[in-house]
């Protein structure tokens, strides 16, 4: 009886050490979540590594459709209407996708965000797409990444980057007078909230 009472004891405490461990994923997924104007901006993706690998034109082949990232397709959400590299995009959540070539990238965005890769991927679902061109970077960048670089207040660029290769969407409100007229009637609100508390005190 005894015996069993210690493995039990031993299991249990296996099984809560275990709750707090896991074993390192070889594409770790990342979430980057960036205010942007009125809103924000939310990337869901995995980090595959360069590790030794030819990535571009090899592992990643030209021409043909490709997750951005790991596993399960990278997914965007965008809180409000967007300028995306100059097509406008209305709010909620979409799978981003690359058709790289040697000097361009074919950035898509889907309507499908739940797929496994791009295995089931299907063009008709594609809501806008942009081609932008492909820059070398100085130094290898051994963890695919995505990022969103602030260019302005009300601007950024959707940064991605693998091996030795960058490339930038640029991002805009859809409308950036509505929300120039917003943001002013905003800090008028919070100067009267501000002013009434002085008056309180």
């Amino acid at each position: 009886m005894k015996k069993v009472i210690v493995a039990l004891c031993i299991s249990a405490s296996v099984l809560g050490f275990a709750q707090d461990y896991s074993v390192p994923a070889v594409s770790p997924r990342q979430k980057v979540e960036q205010q942007f104007s009125m809103s924000k901006i939310t990337i869901d993706y995995g980090r595959p590594g360069v590790k030794g690998r030819k990535i571009f034109g090899e592992l990643v082949p030209y021409g043909q459709v490709w997750r951005a990232g790991a596993n399960s397709s990278t997914k965007i959400t965008f809180g409000q209407s967007v300028n995306f590299g100059g097509k406008i995009v209305q709010p909620g959540t979409y799978g981003l996708f690359i058709i790289p070539t040697e000097k361009e990238w074919k950035v898509i965005l889907n309507k499908d965000f739940q797929q496994w890769g791009a295995y089931t991927y299907d063009p008709k679902q594609d809501v806008v797409d942009v081609t932008v061109p492909v820059n070398k970077l100085a130094d290898k960048q051994e963890w695919f990444e995505i990022t969103l670089n602030p260019t302005g207040e009300n601007s950024a660029n959707l940064v991605l980057k693998w091996d030795m290769a960058q490339a930038e969407v640029a991002l805009k409100p859809s409308s950036p007078e509505a929300v120039t007229k917003i943001a002013d009637k905003l800090k008028e609100i919070k100067k009267i909230e501000a002013d009434a508390a002085k008056t309180k005190s």
